[in-house]
């Protein structure tokens, strides 16, 4: 099994932010630890996901040293992100959703599939 490093940042007055170096706008964020662990997991296996549907090469991982030898990265708590061995086959779907709903969908969010994958999974988490 392949991992990534992730670096989870908090200040003041916010929740715990992740993100990747190994992927530049790969990033989440929770409320909790565990709950920033969780969606770390979620947003690494939909990044990843979303490559290798757009056959874009996926990198290997950098080592700690060379992660934290960026001073940008000095203050976060780096952690393992563990991905399975392959990422789930991406699927294209064709939906139609209301037009302020979809500019509201873009607002938030850079990936209209990565974040309706993340609602739909959070959605089927909260139903469990």
């Amino acid at each position: 099994m392949t991992a990534y490093i992730g670096l989870m940042r908090k200040e003041r007055g916010s929740d715990f932010g992740v993100d990747f170096p190994d992927f530049p706008g790969c990033v989440t964020a929770g409320r909790t630890l565990e709950e920033a662990r969780r969606m770390a997991a979620e947003a690494l296996s939909l990044h990843l996901e979303g490559l290798a549907a757009d056959g874009a090469p996926i990198p290997p991982p950098r080592s700690l040293d060379a992660i934290m030898a960026d001073p940008a990265h000095a203050g976060a708590v780096a952690f393992l992100v563990d991905v399975p061995a392959a990422p789930a086959r991406s699927v294209r779907v064709n939906i139609t959703l209301p037009a302020d709903l979809v500019a509201a969908i873009d607002r938030a969010s850079t990936n209209r599939s990565r974040f309706l994958a993340e609602a739909a999974r959070s959605k089927l988490r909260d139903a469990a």
